[in-house]
């Protein structure tokens, strides 16, 4: 259940949020959506991907957090934040959060506003982190939210116009991966598409000049280098298999 309310400094004075990561706070997620203006810090720690539901449908982005369903390998109790990894996907960083849109009474503008789910398990009224100080102001913690909001937003904005690019120069292409886990147990990941690096690389000057102008060949460049993160997604498994 959720219960997506309007967040202000008057209703939410005493509430708070749970930061730390874990199951039991629904981050047990193998795959969460991901947003291009994320993909220079996510390809750092996670593989990035792209999917779709169905042939005519449009592409998502996602990174891959684990090997099989409900499984997080970056989930890890002995780590202060729980995370194993020096940046957290905006999607589960920005916990109860979302953006909602407000009409202006002064205009046809619609103004960004921050909503909370209070059904969300990392609610609490006793522990976690403050959302509003003693006189009513932002405390920092909400404005790290505003800045996870942001991310999103801004990624949601561009990404459609990404893919027809990439779409436009033929660059996205499926890929399956398989490999041997140390018990010997063979594994497959399918459905997932991915950056083609041999097209990427004979694109010609006007094309990579076009795809610089619109910020997108950094992106491009930042999907392809996450793929060396499934080895180290591998590694993670093989490490939990052995423990």
């Amino acid at each position: 259940m959720t219960k997506h309310v309007l967040l202000n400094n008057v209703n939410h004075k005493d509430t708070k949020v749970i930061t730390h990561y874990a199951a039991r706070y629904g981050d047990d997620q193998a795959s969460v959506l991901a947003f291009p203006s994320e993909f220079i810090e996510l390809q750092k720690h996670y593989p990035i991907f792209f999917r779709r539901d169905g042939e005519f449908d449009d592409y998502q982005c996602v990174v891959l957090l684990g090997l099989e369903k409900n499984e997080n390998l970056f989930l890890d109790a002995s780590y202060p934040s729980g995370w194993k990894a020096d940046y957290v996907p905006a999607v589960l960083n920005k916990g109860p959060f979302l953006i909602g849109f407000q009409q202006s009474s002064h205009s046809e503008e619609k103004n960004a506003v921050i909503h909370i789910d209070m059904d969300h398990p990392k609610v609490s009224n006793s522990e976690g982190q403050s959302l509003f100080l003693t006189h009513g102001g932002n405390s920092p913690y909400l404005n790290h939210i505003s800045s996870c909001l942001s991310v999103i937003d801004s990624g949601l904005e561009i990404q459609s116009d990404m893919f027809k690019q990439f779409l436009a120069l033929d660059l996205i292409e499926p890929v399956n991966i398989e490999f041997e886990l140390s018990n010997g147990e063979k594994r497959r990941l399918s459905g997932n598409y991915t950056i083609h690096e041999e097209r990427l690389a004979a694109l010609t000057g006007s094309e990579l000049q076009a795809l610089s102008k619109s910020g997108y060949l950094q992106l491009a460049f930042a999907v392809v280098a996450s793929m060396t993160n499934v080895r180290k997604l591998i590694n993670l498994k093989n490490l939990h298999l052995s423990q």
